[in-house]
């Protein structure tokens, strides 16, 4: 089995899901829930995959928030939709 479809199989995007569901973040700019994201992959699953092996997949931009330091200042953080950063979480382990 080639790389790209270990990383697409099912049983790997569903171990990414669960590791965004675990983590409980923020929602990004498309204000999607972490709950509703589960409904949205079973429902689109095949149609990401295609976009990724076919390099039309596009995450979208990132929604910026500052979070304070320890030393009193403040840090950009840019927070990812639920479903780029669980697609990012797919290549975990692959490369």
């Amino acid at each position: 089995m080639e790389l790209l479809e270990k990383i697409l199989d099912d049983k790997n995007l569903y171990n990414a899901y669960k590791q965004v569901y675990k983590n409980k973040g923020a929602s990004g700019v498309d204000g999607v829930t972490v709950e509703e994201l589960g409904v949205y992959l079973f429902q689109h699953k095949e149609e990401i995959k295609e976009q990724i092996r076919n390099l039309k997949y596009k995450p979208s931009p990132v929604r910026r928030v500052e979070i304070p330091k320890e030393n009193g200042k403040k840090r950009k953080l840019g927070i990812s939709e639920y479903n780029a950063y669980t697609v990012a979480n797919t290549r975990r382990g692959y490369y």
